[in-house]
């Protein structure tokens, strides 16, 4: 009985988990697209759980500060990063040796971790320096779980449409460190709110 109760609890969270997402997902002001090489992928964004974050995303987004930013490095069962739009626009300024090293102009933002959210497949996360508190333009899409993240990276949105094509971003060396030569790029990204 117990057994039972436990399995329906479970299924009622994993529905409220769902329906969570797709709320977010259905809110154009925090749905952002990313156009790859093979289509669309469409991000709910979380102010919910990172407010500052998601409106320096938006920021960038809006300025087209993403388009033609390279996803730099990719290790095949973790994640692919990109967002470096200092060094990683590969259509003006790429620079093959200091993508990933960069951010943009605006301030780096202070951590917004979550307690209850998990890295797991298609979560969207901030990456940083060892610094907890360095987050700025790059982020990461995830393939695969990986709980060591958690409570250590601040999610931003979960991917909900298009996943199969962020698993044919082109994958990097993973005897160095998952760095990507002739790297897949986004090649436009934009907020569904905006026509």
């Amino acid at each position: 009985m117990q057994l039972k109760r436990l399995a329906s609890f479970l299924v009622v969270l994993a529905g409220l988990v769902t329906a969570s997402v797709s709320a977010y997902a259905a809110d154009p002001e925090n749905t952002m697209i990313i156009t790859l090489k093979d289509g669309d992928v469409t991000i709910a964004l979380r102010p919910d759980l990172a407010p500052k974050h998601v409106a320096q995303i938006k920021k960038l987004v809006r300025d087209h500060a993403y388009d033609n930013v390279a996803f730099h490095r990719v290790i095949d069962g973790f994640m692919a990063q990109t967002g470096d739009v200092k060094f990683g626009n590969m259509k003006k300024g790429f620079n093959s040796q200091a993508v990933g090293t960069g951010g943009s102009d605006l301030p780096d933002l202070p951590a917004e971790f979550s307690q209850t959210e998990h890295y797991k497949r298609g979560v969207v996360g901030m990456a940083r320096s060892q610094d907890p508190n360095s987050a700025n333009s790059q982020f990461f899409i995830m393939f695969a779980p990986a709980p060591p993240l958690d409570g250590q990276y601040t999610i931003v949105g979960n991917v909900v449409s298009g996943m199969e094509l962020v698993d044919h971003i082109k994958k990097g060396d993973e005897a160095d460190n998952g760095t990507v030569s002739d790297p897949d790029r986004m090649i436009k990204v934009r907020i569904a709110a905006d026509k």
